[in-house]
C-alpha cells in the first residue's frame, strides 16, 4: 500500500540526499512512498549526489542577465551561476540554465537572494533548478553574485573569453535621457577598470575608515610627523577613490578628464552601476576569511 506523501517525508529525504523539493517529491510519487526506494531512485538520477558537491569549489560559470521595462523604467539584472569547470560553463544546457534563472529572476522582481532562491521555475524554485544542474553535470552548481539598477536608460556590455564562451563579465550602467549617448563608452570603462562603487557617496564609511587607518599606520612606519599624517591621508584616500570609484577614474578614452567630468559635458546623470565577473565573489570571500584568520 502506498505511504501518503507528507512535508515530514520530504523533508527527511531532502535533508539525506541534498536534492531540491520537487525532484524529492517525484521520486517520493514513483516510490509510492518508500522513503529507500526514493532515495534509490535520486541516486540513479544522480541527484542525490548534488547536495554532496557543495563543498566543492565553484568558481567558473557564466553571467546570465536582462534589460527589461518595469514601471515605466528600465531595469537591469544580472546575476552569475557557477560551475566547477569551464568546459561545462561553456556547454548549451548550461546556458540553457542561466537563461532559466534570470528569466525567473525577472518575472519574480527579486532583489535578494533568498527571494531568487524562492523565485518559481519549471523544476520548482530558482534553488530547485540549480541543483538539477548540478545533478545533470555531476558538479557543484551555485548562485554567486546577484545585483539589479534601474533608471531611464540602461547600456550593457558582456565580455566574453572567446566567441565560444557565455558572458563572463557583465557591466551595466543606469543614466538619465541625456546619458543615452555616453552609457555605451561608460560600460566599457566599467568592464575594463572594475570601479567598486558609482560615487564617493556610495563607498562605506566602514570601507573609508579602514583605509584611513591602514594609510595612516603606514605613514607612522615611514616615520612622518604625526601633525601632518592626516592631510597625507587625504591625498592617499583621494587616490583610492579614483581608483575605485566610477566617477572619480579617468575616462579610458581621453585621460585628461574622469568620467564625473564625461558626465558633466553630456549634461547626464549616472544614477546606477553594476559589475558582475565570474569568480570575482569567491575570491572576495576568500580573501575576506583569509584576513579573518
Amino acid at each position: 500500500m502506498a505511504q501518503k506523501i507528507t512535508l515530514a517525508l520530504i523533508k527527511q529525504v531532502r535533508n539525506d540526499t541534498g536534492a531540491g523539493m520537487m525532484a524529492v517529491k517525484s521520486a517520493l510519487t514513483e516510490a509510492e512512498g518508500d522513503v529507500q526506494k526514493a532515495k534509490d531512485i535520486l541516486r540513479e538520477k544522480g541527484v542525490a549526489a548534488a547536495g554532496k558537491r557543495e563543498g566543492r569549489k565553484a568558481q567558473e560559470g557564466l553571467v546570465a542577465y536582462r534589460v527589461v521595462e518595469e514601471n515605466g523604467k528600465k531595469a537591469g539584472y544580472a546575476l552569475e551561476l557557477n560551475s566547477e569547470t569551464d568546459f561545462v560553463a561553456e556547454t548549451p544546457q548550461f546556458r540553457e540554465y542561466g537563461d532559466k534563472i534570470i528569466d525567473a529572476v525577472v518575472k519574480a522582481k527579486a532583489t535578494t537572494k533568498e527571494e531568487i532562491l524562492a523565485a518559481p521555475t519549471d523544476d520548482g524554485t530558482v534553488a530547485d533548478s540549480i541543483t538539477a544542474a548540478g545533478a545533470l553535470f555531476k558538479e557543484h552548481v551555485k548562485l554567486g553574485a546577484f545585483a539589479r539598477i534601474e533608471g531611464e536608460v540602461i547600456d550593457v556590455y558582456a565580455h566574453k573569453k572567446s566567441a565560444d564562451f557565455p558572458p563572463s563579465t557583465v557591466a551595466m550602467i543606469a543614466t538619465d535621457a541625456k546619458g543615452a549617448d555616453i552609457a555605451h563608452d561608460v560600460t566599457l570603462q566599467i568592464s575594463a577598470m572594475s570601479p567598486s562603487w558609482l560615487s564617493e557617496d556610495d563607498v562605506p564609511q566602514e570601507v573609508i575608515d579602514h583605509e584611513t587607518e591602514v594609510e595612516s599606520n603606514k605613514f607612522r612606519e615611514q616615520g612622518k610627523p604625526e601633525k601632518i599624517i592626516p592631510n597625507i591621508v587625504k591625498g592617499a584616500i583621494k587616490a583610492f577613490y579614483k581608483d575605485h570609484v566610477l566617477l572619480d577614474q579617468e575616462f579610458v578614452k581621453d585621460p585628461h578628464k574622469t568620467v564625473g567630468q564625461l558626465f558633466k559635458e553630456a549634461g547626464a546623470t549616472a544614477e546606477a552601476m553594476l559589475r558582475i565577473e565570474v569568480g570575482k565573489l569567491a575570491e572576495q570571500e576568500q580573501d575576506a576569511a583569509e584576513s579573518e584568520e
